[in-house]
Parts: C-alpha cells; sequence; structure tokens
C-alpha cells in the first residue's frame, strides 16, 4: 500500500504515560525517581517501577496462556500491516454492548486485517479534558458474546481498542471488585438488551472471553489496550496500523506504540 514515503502521513495512536496514567484496577502504576542528575554527574537518569498494564500496552499471549509466547516471539509482519480504524462512538455509553456487525455497518473488515476499535472513550482518559477514570476503566463499551467467534473467522491479527479493557468491564474481575458498578450494569442492561448481566456475559462459561478464548494457540489473537492519542484523526480509513513493544523476551505484556500510516494526495 505504501509507494511513495513523501506521501506518508503518520498518526501517533498513543495515550501518555506518566506516573499519572491509572494501571488496570489492582495493578501497580508507574513509579519514576531519578537516581542522578546532570549536575554534577552530566547526564540525567531515572528509575522506574511499574507493572505492564498501563497506558497503551500490548497483552501478549504469555499474559493468559502459560504455554503462550513471550512479547520478544511476536513476528514484526503480526504487528505492522494493512487494516481499519473503525468508530463505534456513535452508539456507544455507560456499560454498553457492540456487536460485530456494528463494527461492519460502518467500514470494510478484511480476512487478516489488523482492527482498531474507537468507542469514544479515549476522551475520558486521565490527560484528557473529559478525564473520568471510573468512566474510562468501569463503564466502558465491551463486545458481544459472537465477538471472539467473529474475530476467529475473519483471522484478525491482532485488536487494539480506546479503553480499559478489550473486554466489557463487567466481564472481568471489577464485576466482584465493584458491586456497585455491577449493579448499575445490570440494571442498565435489563432495560436496555432485556437481558441481565448474567445472561449476557454468563460466569464462568464466558468470564474474559476477550483473554481467554483468543489468546491460546492456535488462533493467539491478542490486543492493545489503552489507544488514543491522534485516533480521531483516522476513524473508519483503511491504512497501514503498527503496534511497536519493546523486545521482552519472557514478557507477558509490554508497552507499546502505536502507528498509522496513511497514503495522503
Amino acid at each position: 500500500m505504501i509507494k511513495n514515503w513523501d506521501k506518508i502521513k503518520v498518526y501517533d495512536l498513543t495515550q501518555n504515560t506518566s506516573h499519572l496514567t491509572p494501571p488496570w484496577p489492582t495493578y501497580e502504576p508507574l513509579q519514576v525517581k531519578f537516581f542522578k542528575r546532570l549536575s554534577p554527574n552530566g547526564a540525567n537518569g531515572m528509575l522506574i517501577t511499574t507493572s505492564n498494564h498501563v497506558g497503551t500496552h500490548l497483552d501478549g499471549p504469555l499474559h493468559f496462556d502459560t504455554s503462550g509466547r513471550d512479547i520478544a516471539s511476536l513476528e514484526m509482519d503480526m504487528l505492522v500491516g494493512p487494516g481499519v480504524v473503525a468508530d463505534i462512538s456513535d452508539i456507544t455509553e455507560d456499560f454498553s454492548i457492540y456487536t460485530p456487525q456494528d463494527i461492519m455497518d460502518r467500514v470494510e473488515v478484511k480476512k487478516g486485517d489488523i482492527l482498531f476499535i474507537n468507542t469514544g472513550y479515549h476522551k475520558y482518559g486521565f490527560d484528557q479534558p473529559e478525564a473520568d477514570e471510573r468512566r474510562y476503566m468501569l463503564r466502558h463499551p465491551g463486545p458481544s458474546m459472537d465477538f471472539p467467534a467473529w474475530l476467529k473467522e475473519m483471522e484478525i491479527k491482532y485488536i487494539a481498542v480506546d479503553c480499559g479493557s478489550a473486554d466489557h468491564p463487567m466481564n472481568t474481575k471489577i464485576r466482584d471488585w465493584e458491586p456497585q458498578e455491577a449493579a448499575a450494569c445490570d440494571a442498565y442492561m435489563q432495560e436496555k438488551y432485556g437481558k441481565s448481566l448474567n445472561e449476557l456475559y454468563p460466569w464462568p462459561e464466558t468470564y474474559q472471553a476477550m483473554h481467554l478464548m483468543l489468546f491460546p494457540q492456535p488462533d493467539e489473537i491478542i490486543h492493545v489496550e489503552n489507544v488514543g492519542g491522534e485516533i480521531d484523526k483516522v476513524l473508519n480509513k483503511r491504512l497501514i496500523l503498527g503496534t511497536f513493544p519493546w523486545k521482552f523476551q519472557y514478557g507477558e505484556s509490554a508497552f507499546c506504540r502505536c502507528v498509522a500510516f496513511e497514503e495522503i494526495d
């Protein structure tokens, strides 16, 4: 797709990462300090302590599969290639569910694509004017239970989402940790969809489906969480998409930079 680099615009789809970036609930946040300063050492140097699930990060196969591959084992042509950025922000709200059809109604998805999903919830990121950490982490939209099978059928390389998790927040341990949020979600779902939370996401059968049903071989469909940056500039477009984690041997997940390459006139 890229024939002339003079006509390529590069977009950064990455959330800022700092000591203020919230980790996924219960994970350790990033901590940073200087271990030396320019004077008298001649250079600044920092130490960080963190979990891998802070800011924009790639969940690797090893994250939910004991025999899964580490980050260093992932091929670059798995992480970079043609794909689409599907914008479903016009239909999303707190606790809502999106379906494969919602994606296909907005953009053409081809077999073997990389799929980025814009729920619109990056606007609640910690460094945004509408920052709302609880809404971003606990109430973002999530996929329907036919989503994993559709991703397999389409042989999607990996997906990326602009919110706290590729799973619905109430299809994760957050359901147990935040009973008031779970009760609010259950009431919403009964009114919106005519079914209870447990009917839509029955446990343990579908628990954290976007991780447990997709990460193991032979599918190995993993995902990036907490994308953002310039994503609003590339909505519903076909592009070259890339995710660039550090080459983390034995790493279950890793910080990464997400980039879109667009050919312009």
